[in-house]
């Protein structure tokens, strides 16, 4: 099969970016300099502003521009080599429904989300191999929509954000692995980290990719809540030792789950929370996204780790009242 070896999807001419925000961009502006045909998919202000000053990245002091195809409309835009996939989880269903112009036969799609994907089971997790987690796909339309050989896993670990529609500013962080679901190392993911190599990022390729996603998620599914609920940065949400504590029984609990589907962290909450002291006083993405009114990402970064939990038979007493807490202060913004 073609998508396993990777032999007939290995060019990557025609990149398409889906989701034209902070990550997106960034992600764009590096595969722009390398030399590819990117185009992106984008509405009102930000595609006005990509049409008249193309993709703007701040970056080391200066300012760049990479001259993009935008369009609203997948179908101006045309089958594609590979389309990273950059948008929040919430707007994901609305996202798939509009893809398939974009997609051949060998077509590629980098899932660089946040929290647990929907193909997270996909070739892994023991047990519960091939489940679909109604959290994050309830009606199985994502499953559906990207059938699992279009898929290559990334997890992103850079922080960037907007000045403006199409500017995006990097802040810190230059790190995206990847990895297929299956975990085999195929042609196909060898040459997509080699091709972002050349972009300037560091892109290597995981043995499993959802061990990756876990070990993110155990740091961001509570402290980007708490940053929500309470509009704390991070080092005064780690600097209060009662919301620490109750931090570090979230991630005992997640901690667990991995375990028992195999993807177990050698490391306890405390070691984490000391890395995150190191970037100092930072904003969550979540509480960006609350202080511009956006839908917040509570079910691809908690309700998953609840249903995970469920299904695995971990009890979530901790992981259950952030959620719930989470979700009502959403709801009554509505924000979720």
């Amino acid at each position: 099969m073609a998508t396993e070896t990777g032999a007939a999807a290995a060019h990557f001419h025609r990149v398409c970016i889906y989701g034209a925000g902070a990550i997106g961009g960034w992600i764009g502006s590096g595969l722009a300099r390398a030399g590819c045909n990117v185009s992106v998919v984008a509405r009102g202000a930000t595609l006005d502003a990509l049409q008249l000053h193309g993709l703007r990245l701040h970056q080391g002091g200066r300012v760049t521009s990479q001259a993009v195809a935008s369009s609203a409309a997948p179908t101006d835009l045309g089958v594609q080599d590979l389309v990273v996939l950059a948008v929040k989880a919430p707007s994901l269903p609305e996202v798939v429904r509009q893809m398939a112009p974009l997609m051949g036969p060998n077509t590629m799609v980098l899932t660089a989300m946040n929290g647990v994907p929907w193909w997270f089971l996909q070739g892994f997790g023991g047990m519960l191999a091939g489940q679909r987690l109604t959290s994050v796909d309830p009606t199985g339309a994502l499953a559906q929509a990207i059938e699992g050989q279009h898929i290559i896993g990334c997890v992103v670990h850079a922080s960037c954000s907007l000045d403006g529609p199409g500017l995006v500013r990097h802040h810190f962080g230059n790190k995206l692995i990847l990895g297929e679901p299956s975990g085999k190392k195929t042609a196909r993911v060898q040459q997509l980290a080699a091709l972002l190599g050349k972009a300037g990022f560091e892109a290597p390729v995981s043995d499993q990719i959802q061990k990756d996603i876990w070990f993110k998620l155990w740091g961001n599914m509570s402290v980007n809540p708490i940053s929500a609920l309470t509009g704390a940065t991070t080092d005064r949400i780690l600097g209060d030792e009662l919301v620490r504590g109750f931090i570090s029984s979230v991630m005992l609990e997640a901690k667990e789950i991995g375990a028992r589907i195999g993807i177990p962290i050698d490391q306890q909450p405390e070691d984490r929370h000391q890395v995150t002291r190191k970037l100092g006083a930072f904003k969550t993405s979540m509480l960006q996204d609350v202080e511009a009114g956006k839908a917040v990402e509570l079910d691809a970064l908690v309700t998953v780790v609840k249903e995970l939990g469920e299904l695995t038979k971990v009890p979530t007493p901790f992981t259950d009242a952030l959620l719930g807490l989470a979700r009502l202060h959403a709801s009554v913004r509505g924000l979720y």
